[in-house]
């Protein structure tokens, strides 16, 4: 498989990812109170948003890529 061809297929799987889940959800772990024996946690939960337009961004890439590289084929 030529590279061009991976390449395409890996930005348009991306691209969709990025449009179904609009971002990426993680949870960290802090601590609130630390007095002596006593140790209470907080659990967070973080996002990084993806906008739609990486997404869009990334799919075109990929359909790009591989016309092209069909093209030279």
């Amino acid at each position: 498989m030529k590279t061009s061809t991976f390449l395409g297929l890996f930005l348009i799987v991306v691209g969709i990812v990025a449009f179904a889940y609009q971002g990426i959800t993680y949870k960290t772990r802090e601590k609130v109170v630390d007095i002596g024996s006593v140790h209470i946690t907080a659990e967070k939960t973080n996002t990084i948003p993806l906008p739609p337009i990486a997404g869009a961004v990334a799919l075109m890439g990929g359909i790009v890529l591989l016309v092209m590289g069909s093209k030279k084929s």
